[in-house]
């Protein structure tokens, strides 16, 4: 079932006749699958691409491949650019993004270690969160972590500016 942070920014979003949508690529789609399963989720949820792959970063969303080669494809600069774009796919009030590293062989380093995670959210192109966390565990640990911060950051933008 949801994580408590989940349910409680879906009743907010429902109660502000807001809706959301995702780009995933290191949760692979978790965010969505939990955002399915709240009460609210036919009135708030229109669905989330999965851009795990570099090439559907580049293809799909037209994030440029020099971006990509500057900061890696698991970056708060990519993350804000899915952010930005993914209302091209969804009439959304809420776009969030996240990418980021849950197991090595990827892009890490030690200013961006494994369990590196980046978070974008833009609320009706006027309010925005960008958020970097790393976090401890396993991949699957990792990514329930990121699914709840989602959560709490929605939470906190949605109460802060009263939408």
């Amino acid at each position: 079932m949801a994580i408590n942070s989940i349910l409680e920014s879906s009743k907010l979003i429902a109660e502000n006749r807001l809706k959301i949508a995702f780009a995933e690529s290191a949760t692979a789609g978790w965010l969505a699958s939990e955002f399915s399963f709240v009460p609210e989720s036919g009135e708030i949820f229109l669905g989330g691409i999965v851009c795990y792959d570099v090439c559907v970063k580049e293809e799909l969303f037209g994030i440029p491949k020099k971006t990509i080669d500057r900061y890696t494809a698991e970056s708060a600069e990519v993350t804000q650019l899915l952010a930005e774009r993914l209302p091209k796919f969804f009439n959304s009030d809420i776009s969030v993004a996240v990418t980021g590293l849950t197991s090595p062989g990827g892009s890490e380093t030690p200013e961006k270690p494994v369990g590196t995670m980046f978070i974008h959210i833009n609320v009706q192109d006027k309010k925005y969160v960008s958020h970097r966390e790393v976090f401890t565990g396993s991949p699957k640990e990792i990514i329930n972590q990121a699914v709840a911060k989602v959560g709490v950051l929605l939470l906190e933008l949605l109460k802060t500016h009263h939408l």
